[in-house]
């Protein structure tokens, strides 16, 4: 599970820097603790929680190193947190146990430790998937935290340790568990996203079919009308009838691969030149003078013939862009970029470093618009990225393959009117 963290890099590095500090300063009272003893290495289970098991658990609970390197080989993240789970309770019962053997002077049972197993159990309950093998881990490091107290050494240090620590022990599950329900509830927003967009897949296609269909009857009725009067003018009305269907037939295959996923709000097909247009000019006019827009297209990117399928995408990916701008930058100026190589269509809208950024986004807190367009771009065999730029702005960049379709040398045939 990938914690809702804040998208902003501060507030991330912010997060983590928080985190290393909270858990130095942790550790800093085991160390306090533990040269103060007269004897510090005298028995291991003195030095134990405070230079072993106190640091593993921490790493346990924020991360291994070699976390990147399971996940590399697709290791599931639930199976490794639950390997690491394993491992850090057996060495802090190891040490319980040890430390009822042969108990250290004074006894101490470990702050480090102690916050690094309750961390990891906020961990378990949240993003372990199975939730047998969820309750299991969670049990598990449930008891090895309420026998912590016994390294004290008193029934008097056990009962009141055993208190706070069930306490602390019920608030972290309780996180885990809510964590764990909100990150279902998105799972299901983004599936319900995925199947509205394929909807909406379906309502273009049923448009582009129709389309196409229709141009192909009529230049078919023609044929039949002037057979007899003018035969020579039946085959590029047939050329033309069979570019059409070949166009067609890729472009509601490119569709229908959608559908057929388990894994897009429809716009009507038109010119995309003047649709990009028009959407920019009314996103300038929604911002005022404060929020320039302006929309750039190369000569090659004007001159590009595109499937419907493809100009209903990038359509799509513009207006969501400019909604973007309009409800977390607004003021920011706007610029709608098209080219084109020849072979790949680039479609990059890029926003400035906005004057003030808005407290609450304008119409609520969304989240799956960008989601629906991926899935589109990625459905045309496409590209799609879109994530913070150096000078502070952002940026929503698609490529999209250009295939040349076959039957393309008739398309200068017209037929008769």
């Amino acid at each position: 599970m990938h914690w809702n963290l804040p998208r902003i890099p501060a507030g991330r590095r912010l997060i983590t820097v928080s985190g290393l500090v909270a858990f130095t300063l942790t550790w800093g009272v085991d160390l306090a603790v533990f040269v103060t003893r007269p004897a510090p290495f005298g028995t291991p289970a003195g030095w134990l929680p405070v230079l072993v098991t106190g640091p593993l658990a921490a790493l346990a609970a924020v991360g291994l190193p070699r976390s990147a390197a399971l996940a590399a080989v697709g290791l599931p993240r639930s199976v490794d947190l639950s390997r690491r789970v394993a491992g850090v309770v057996t060495l802090s019962v190891g040490v319980t146990v040890w430390s009822l053997v042969a108990p250290p002077e004074p006894r101490w049972w470990g702050a480090l430790e102690t916050c690094g197993l309750l961390f990891l159990t906020v961990r378990t309950a949240a993003d372990i998937r199975r939730p047998a093998t969820a309750v299991a881990c969670t049990v598990a490091l449930g008891v090895t935290i309420l026998l912590l107290p016994l390294r004290a050494g008193s029934l008097g240090a056990f009962v009141v340790g055993g208190y706070i620590l069930t306490v602390a022990l019920a608030v972290c599950v309780a996180i885990g568990c809510a964590l764990r329900s909100l990150e279902a509830r998105r799972e299901r927003a983004v599936r319900d996203v995925r199947q509205a967009e394929r909807l909406a897949l379906a309502r273009d296609l049923h448009d582009l079919i129709a389309h196409h269909m229709t141009g192909i009857i009529v230049q078919a009725n023609a044929a039949l009308t002037i057979q007899t009067a003018s035969p020579d003018r039946v085959p590029p009305i047939l050329r033309n009838i069979a570019h059409s269907g070949t166009q067609t037939l890729d472009s509601m295959r490119r569709l229908v691969r959608v559908l057929r996923e388990d894994d897009h709000t429809a716009l009507r097909s038109g010119d995309l030149l003047t649709e990009l247009a028009d959407l920019v000019s009314t996103h300038s006019a929604a911002g005022g003078d404060d929020a320039p827009s302006r929309l750039d297209i190369t000569a090659a990117a004007r001159t590009s013939r595109l499937g419907p399928e493809i100009e209903i995408t990038v359509q799509r990916l513009v207006q969501e862009a400019l909604t973007n701008v309009r409800r977390h930058a607004p003021g920011a100026g706007t610029t709608v970029h098209l080219d084109t190589d020849g072979t790949g269509l680039l479609v990059t809208v890029t926003n400035t470093t906005p004057a003030h950024h808005a407290a609450a986004p304008a119409g609520g807190r969304g989240g799956f618009g960008l989601l629906g367009v991926r899935e589109r771009v990625e459905a045309l065999d496409g590209t799609f990225r879109a994530g913070p730029v150096p000078h502070g702005g952002w940026q929503v960049q698609a490529v999209f393959p250009l295939a040349t379709t076959a039957g393309a040398t008739a398309g200068g045939d017209q037929p008769p009117r």
